[in-house]
């Protein structure tokens, strides 16, 4: 049983009295509760629903992270009177404390969803916890949305519980079917807040120890420092033992790796006054009595899977607003505290106020593979839909590792991967090490792209290709992981540029052997050419970072996805046709490989090619061309020339070229086509009442394809058969019609045929040596005589003399003075006083001229 102050203790927790409303709540189905931090949520309200659950059925409650998980279970056990591992036990990645007897579980989201992978209906359990709900995980999200599945398919009795300190209740409610919201009121004590000075430039170790004794003088109880992860937290220990030695505190470290028992002694009262260095474990979900100040880093090492690598990383990045708050209130759960933040006051109204959830801002692809290995479908009902581009990406990316199908059917292999507890990416490296018997190699190399970077080669980047011409390799990656095996092995090699940090290379090989006994497959024999295999497996692991060596160069590529990419004065590979650009830096113009690692033609599976004839234009020479070509994705790997099969094809890329300077490509004016392209385009506009096409430039276009039919180049076009599509766009019935109001020529009385010019808004030109018109008294029409032509009237060196569209009022008024002028300078051409009383002659010569 528990002793009688701690019971005291708990019962006078805030969330105590809202217990019997939150247990009639979930009898509904469903409940959110809201308590801020130390409020008693986390241990009161499991115990609570599982008394109310029938006998045998079990509470799963759910936590963001494992050492919590570890410490919130023997909290429970000792509120319940019993020991770790009886009534109540604890499942985590790598450790488990439970038995038949155990009835209430905590365990992390990952556990989870592993439980719901292997059994969707969750059976046996009667009601599942989630603890710290505003931390918005994106697998805490996936559990939510699953749990809610299973509770409207197989599991009407399933009790859901989101538990949060901070969250906006509201959305969430709405989620579950505007089910009920319980808040209960915290008890908290003031927390002053002091800020760093401005132009603080010391480094965050030096930072903390300074603070640290002004905390100390300050306050009564222990001190909690936050810093960003366990590197931070050694340097900081190492800055202030002889402090903690000389006054007798207790330095105590607190992170999620941490054994058991070191986690306890910074949990349990110790009987000294304790100095504890903490990462976020303890910014909610742990509760450590007496805590009076806080230091704040105002850091976090947040998993993200790096778009360098594709792999998860844990990445430096600021705390927003309300995890400050949360870090603050620590300070003030039993008495008033004072918080130190080492950052500007100015500068925290530009942190943001909230944390992104993981699902707007993350990779998708292992969710996204979970989902798709549970039967779920684009309608999964997530409390915040990701961006539809990032879930394309994600199945892009699936689809290449192998994972799913064409049609996004979860394949054997993509199973596999579902139920390894890492990225699928980097699960594809370990199952390719595992299949081409270096393991031991792929697991170091997961490790060494997951991790930080151990080698010392941070003047890499800065130099250029020429210092490395006498140390070129074939991958970058083998030769790291050689540097890591040779050095687990106690020897060093001779090569400045593989310097290792010997902490970080232990932190690398520490996670080098956790992924190796992830693999729970039979194993292939050991690689006779493990450099050789190595390489291989990261083709598998990394098949959209393929990249085919530029023309010309030792160290630009193309990549998968079109980018361009130059490798990077940190990588050592040169000269390879095919390489994987593995660690991608996109800061600046060009994307920049800071490893590579070669690639053989051979390794490329035939299912994942894809060789196809293309058609192409090519500006070089103005026209279209036909290719075989061989892509990896949608990178172009090989290309043949081959004769075009598809003259339609072929015919609308010609068309879609010649389209934007389309007149340049439409039939010369002077020949049919173009003669009869312009005389309906003035029958259209003269006589709308013809209901003539206009083939304005619209209509035209629309045309190109099948002008092109058969063409090669933009040359071409403007000879091809235009005049058979214009007449069959008309019909081929009113072209008679056409030729009768808009004919081509005009026949004069004398026999001669002279073409009529036609141009849109203006009345047809008609261009004749005056001689021609003699005896004709009224100008000529066309459009069944409605409109008059403008007559361009020449003299013998047939430039015009007069323009006119009133034929009998030229000879009346005009002609009498141009005979003058002409019969001077052309005496042997006809000039007649009355040029009506004559005949019109071919020559215009006086001797060809009848009465």
């Amino acid at each position: 049983m528990p002793d009688s102050p701690f019971v005291d203790w708990l019962a006078e927790l805030p969330v105590a009295s809202a217990l019997p409303r939150i247990v009639e709540a979930s009898r509904g189905g469903a409940v959110v509760v809201t308590a801020p931090p130390g409020s008693g949520k986390t241990m009161l309200v499991p115990a609570a629903v599982l008394d109310d659950l029938p006998a045998g059925q079990k509470v799963a409650l759910i936590q963001p992270r494992r050492l919590a998980a570890r410490a919130v279970a023997r909290q429970i056990a000792r509120l319940r009177g019993s020991r770790v591992g009886g009534e109540v036990g604890y499942l985590v990645r790598f450790d488990a404390c439970v038995s038949r007897e155990t009835r209430l579980v905590v365990e992390t989201t990952g556990i989870m969803l592993r439980r719901l992978l292997d059994d969707i209906s969750l059976e046996g359990i009667g009601a599942v916890v989630l603890d710290e709900f505003h931390e918005r995980t994106i697998e805490m999200d996936l559990v939510l949305g699953l749990l809610l599945r299973v509770r409207q398919t197989l599991r009407p009795d399933l009790r859901i519980v989101v538990m949060s300190a901070t969250l906006a209740a509201e959305p969430v409610a709405k989620l579950l079917g505007d089910c009920p919201i319980v808040h209960a009121e915290g008890r908290r004590f003031p927390v002053s807040v002091r800020y760093q000075r401005r132009g603080e430039q010391r480094e965050l170790p030096d930072l903390v120890a300074a603070t640290v004794p002004e905390a100390l003088r300050d306050t009564d109880g222990h001190l909690l420092v936050f810093l960003p992860g366990v590197g931070e937290i050694m340097r900081c220990e190492a800055a202030l033992a002889s402090l903690a030695d000389r006054q007798g505190f207790a330095l105590l470290k607190l992170f999620g790796d941490l054994p058991p028992e070191e986690q306890d002694r910074a949990l349990l009262d110790t009987g000294q006054r304790k100095i504890i260095l903490s990462t976020n474990v303890a910014e909610t979900s742990l509760t450590i009595p007496g805590v009076t100040a806080v230091i704040d880093s105002g850091q976090v090492r947040q998993l993200r899977v790096a778009p360098a690598t594709g792999l998860p990383r844990l990445e430096l990045t600021p705390i927003s607003q309300a995890s400050a708050e949360q870090r603050a209130g620590r300070a003030g759960r039993t008495a008033p505290g004072v918080c130190w933040r080492l950052w500007e006051e100015a500068s925290h109204r530009h942190r943001p106020e909230a944390d992104i959830p993981e699902a707007l801002r993350s990779d998708l692809a292992e969710p996204l593979l979970q989902l798709l290995v549970l039967g779920e479908s684009e309608e999964f009902p997530w409390l915040d839909p990701p961006p539809s581009e990032a879930l394309e990406n994600a199945r892009r990316l699936l689809h290449m590792l192998g994972a799913i199908d064409a049609e996004n059917r979860v394949t054997p292999l993509g199973k596999e991967l579902s139920r390894l507890p890492a990225h699928p990416r980097l699960g594809r490296l370990l199952l390719a090490g595992a299949h081409h018997g270096v393991l031991r190699e792929t697991s170091i190399a997961a490790a060494l792209l997951s991790e930080r970077d151990p080698f010392r080669t941070a003047d890499q980047g800065r130099r250029g290709p020429r210092d490395h011409q006498s140390v070129r390799t074939r991958s970058d990656v083998v030769d790291r992981v050689v540097a890591l095996q040779a050095f687990h092995g106690g020897m060093r090699l001779a090569d400045p540029a593989l310097e290792l940090h010997h902490g970080g290379a232990r932190n690398v090989l520490r996670s080098a052997e956790q992924l190796y006994r992830l693999v729970d497959r039979e194993l292939a024999p050991r690689s006779e050419t493990p450099e050789l295999s190595l390489m291989q497996a990261l083709l598998e692991a990394f098949p959209d970072r393929l990249a085919k060596l530029r023309g010309g160069t030792q160290d630009r590529a193309t990549m998968v996805g079109g980018r361009g990419v130059r490798l990077d004065g940190g990588s050592r590979v040169r000269g390879e046709t095919l390489l994987l650009a593995i660690d991608l830096n996109d800061a600046g113009g060009e994307a920049r490989a800071r490893s590579a690692s070669a690639v053989e033609r051979e390794w490329l599976p035939e299912e994942l090619l894809e060789t196809r004839d293309e058609l192409f234009y090519n500006p070089t020479r103005g026209q279209v061309e036909a290719r075989s070509r061989t892509y990896w994705s949608d990178l172009l790997l090989e290309e043949t020339p081959v004769a075009i099969s598809d003259r339609v094809a072929a015919g609308e890329i010609l068309a879609r070229e010649a389209r934007p300077q389309l007149d340049r490509f439409l039939p010369p004016s002077d020949s049919a086509a173009g003669s009869f392209l312009a005389r309906v385009r003035w029958l259209a506009e003269s006589l709308p009442e013809l209901e003539l096409p206009r083939f304005d430039a619209e209509e035209l276009a629309a045309m190109l394809p099948e002008v092109c039919i058969g063409l090669r180049s933009l040359d071409d076009i403007r000879t091809a058969d235009w005049l058979s599509r214009l007449q069959q766009e008309v019909g081929y019935e009113r072209i008679a019609e056409i030729e009768r109001l808009a004919p081509r020529e005009f026949e004069l009385t004398n026999g001669n045929r002279h073409p009529l010019t036609y141009e849109p808004g203006r009345p047809p030109m008609l261009a004749v040596k005056i001689q021609e018109l003699f005896g004709v008294r009224e100008t000529p029409r066309i459009g069944g005589g409605r409109v008059a032509v403008l007559l361009h009237l020449l003299g013998p060196n047939r430039r015009p003399q007069q323009v006119t569209a009133d034929l009998a009022s030229f000879w009346a008024n005009t002609y009498p003075e141009v005979k003058k002028e002409l019969r001077r300078r052309y005496p042997k051409h006809a000039w007649p006083d009355d040029p009506l009383a004559v005949q019109a002659t071919r020559s215009g010569l006086k001797r060809d001229m009848k009465e």
